[in-house]
């Protein structure tokens, strides 16, 4: 479990072949050194220099000359002045939009969606949902399909991404504030307010800085496993899907096809089982609620802190000053929401590769591609190491994969899917270290679950039963 979310704590070691090191640098984690862009810190002649890629703040304040810094210094008296929630979403959303314009490292920059884009995006999504319904019990969930440019792809995700986000940026600064006694903080007023806004600024600046990244990398609206954009919409980003498929030797429209099917089976997975989002939501809130922090160290800094000199307080933060620690609670988090995220990778893994095997020639290679994708630190791991300090092990997606291909052949597809009408009735993480035996074992007792599953149907038909009933005494 990584010990740093948003960036806080020890900087990485640097190794000996600095370009490695400037490497590492740059996958966001420990956050860069030098957000504000000061002297030194972005500004020509600085480390890091205008435009580095770790400076999300390089669009504001690179580049500049003198009549710019009253500008510059006005933006910074905005971030110190900030009274808000925990994270400054302005900053955020502003940040992440500089990011995206940047474009990737590959020189590809945002573009708006044409309008053959859109019909073939729609397609796609058309295409694969009648795929779909011969291989999953779970009826459609994409009402519509929609085509994103990467801003396109940050404005609509970003209200999630403040749902995902604040209960732990809460926590860390919730623990920031505590540390002093009651008697001390009337005293240290001003430094606690400074303290509080540039936390604001920095966890926006973490954030839009790793959302602005995401943008370029993302194919849809659940590469992480989670539903970021709005109920009911399967979203592709036809631009990145182009990047993605570039060498693959696999034709554009069946890459478009592949992906269509794992964004409309996600969508049927977060439409049909009420409880999932939730639960996953849940988890990351249980690990947020377990974030401790050293306060012994963090009384040493404070005391030697000058509130008029933001530098130090940043040095500081930087630093490992609010380095949180390991805690069973968060332990107990992580082990929920990993299992949860790769139960969902999992049956989409099993049901997109059957739903394409029979009717695309690339989906053995496409499916590869994927899971070597995730497996080499993909846009979920990335984004959950970097805004929530979870680690996340890719290895658990096979095994759930595997296991779910085992119950589709051992109980059919309604059997299979049945498995999510609850919570209680899911594999375990234990499970998934022996997924045939999970599927094979002798003391599983099915009629236990059938029994549950005829309950829980029962009660769905009580429910559509009453909803029609009560649209009928309306008409009359």
């Amino acid at each position: 479990m990584s010990d740093t979310p948003f960036g806080f704590g020890l900087p990485p070691e640097e190794p000996e072949n600095g370009d490695e090191g400037k490497k590492k640098g740059n996958q966001g984690g420990q956050g860069g050194p030098n957000p504000f862009g000061f002297p030194g810190m972005g500004l020509p002649g600085g480390a890091g220099g205008p435009g580095g890629a770790d400076n999300p703040f390089a669009a504001m304040f690179g580049s500049m000359n003198p009549n710019d810094l009253g500008a510059a210094f006005q933006q910074l008296g905005q971030m110190l002045s900030y009274e808000g929630g925990p994270v400054n979403w302005d900053m955020a959303k502003d940040i992440a939009r500089q990011t995206v314009a940047q474009g990737t490292a590959d020189g590809v920059r945002d573009a708006s969606v044409g309008l053959a884009e859109k019909s073939a995006v729609e397609e796609a999504v058309r295409l694969a949902d009648h795929w779909l319904d011969g291989v999953t019990s779970l009826p459609s969930g994409a009402a519509t399909a929609v085509a994103w440019s990467r801003a396109e792809w940050v404005e609509a995700t970003l209200p999630v991404w403040k749902e995902l986000v604040d209960p732990v940026a809460e926590r860390v600064g919730a623990a920031m504030g505590s540390v002093l006694p009651e008697e001390m903080q009337a005293m240290a007023g001003p430094l606690l307010g400074m303290m509080r806004s540039m936390g604001g600024a920095m966890f926006g600046q973490q954030i839009g800085q790793a959302v602005g990244v995401l943008a370029g990398e993302v194919v849809g609206s659940t590469d992480i496993g989670l539903p970021l954009g709005p109920a009911g919409k399967a979203a592709l980003l036809p631009l990145n899907i182009e990047s993605f498929g570039k060498d693959l030797g696999v034709s554009s429209d069946e890459v478009r096809l592949y992906l269509a099917l794992r964004e409309a089976a996600h969508a049927r997975l977060f439409a049909h089982v009420p409880w999932l989002r939730s639960h996953l939501f849940g988890a990351v809130e249980g690990y947020a609620r377990g974030i401790k922090v050293d306060t012994s160290k963090l009384e040493d800094v404070v005391g030697q802190l000058d509130p008029s000199n933001p530098e130090q307080l940043q040095e500081a933060l930087q630093g490992g000053m609010f380095q949180p620690q390991d805690t069973p609670e968060q332990k107990a988090a992580l082990a929920r929401l990993e299992t949860a995220l790769a139960l969902v990778e999992g049956w989409v893994d099993a049901v997109v590769h059957e739903a394409a095997k029979p009717r695309l020639t690339s989906a053995d290679a496409m499916r590869e591609t994927m899971r070597r994708r995730r497996a080499s630190g993909g846009p979920a791991e990335q984004t959950f190491a970097t805004l929530i300090g979870l680690e996340l092990r890719p290895r658990r997606l096979r095994d759930a994969s595997r296991l779910w291909a085992s119950l589709t052949d051992a109980r059919g597809v309604d059997g299979r899917d049945g498995l999510w009408e609850h919570p209680d009735m899911l594999p375990t993480a234990s499970d998934l270290d022996d997924p045939d035996g999970f599927v094979h074992r002798e003391q599983l007792d099915f009629s236990e679950i059938d029994k549950m599953l005829g309950e829980a149907a029962e009660k769905r038909d009580q429910r559509e039963r009453g909803g029609d009933q009560g649209e009928g005494e309306e008409k009359k």
